[in-house]
């Protein structure tokens, strides 16, 4: 990565990391992107540059690509348990603090009906993502795999939230795969 992209990463992340303090400490609705902007000591306009909309601010991540790369790493087999091994070793990845951030950021993607409802458009590029990334031959096989990455994806969601409302106590890759269990079987 070069300096300037490393830069606008670091940029981003600072912004990020505000908007989700404040957001958490003072509330979504009150909470202004000018606020975030002056919490970050960036102009609004170096926020929006990096988040279109307030929103944004608290879905935004860099997990399509990753999950993407780790699905295609699976071994051949069904595709459930390839896209279902993909998404847990993805949630086995990060730091503590970055699963501390990941925890605020689901705690205010639950509480926050706006964020509820942008978050199935996170779960649609996410598939997306893996549709591209296996490259389908057909449009019928588009369709399977689409289908599948989005089951796969709301098993994952429920993962993700019974991890939230447990306060990130548990092994979130395991809940991925228990979560997966109950609507693929073993």
């Amino acid at each position: 990565m070069n300096l300037r992209a490393r830069q606008r990463a670091e940029t981003r992340l600072l912004v990020q990391t505000h908007a989700v303090r404040l957001f958490t400490e003072v509330g979504y609705d009150a909470t202004t992107v000018a606020d975030v902007a002056a919490a970050a000591g960036v102009s609004a306009m170096t926020v929006y540059r990096h988040f279109p909309t307030k929103e944004d601010l608290v879905l935004y991540d860099e997990y399509d690509p990753v999950t993407a790369s780790a699905v295609t790493a699976q071994p051949a087999g069904p595709l459930s348990l390839r896209i279902g091994r993909g998404l847990e070793s993805t949630a086995a990845l990060g730091t503590s603090e970055e699963k501390a951030f990941l925890l605020a950021r689901l705690r205010l993607m639950i509480s926050v009906p706006a964020l509820r409802a942008r978050h199935l458009d996170s779960q649609y590029a996410t598939a997306d993502a893996i549709v591209a990334a296996l490259g389908c031959s057909s449009p019928e096989e588009e369709f399977r795999v689409r289908a599948t990455a989005m089951a796969c994806l709301g098993a994952a969601h429920v993962a993700l939230i019974r991890w939230a409302e447990t306060n990130g106590d548990g092994d979130l890759p395991g809940l991925i795969r228990k979560a997966l269990t109950s609507v693929f079987g073993d």
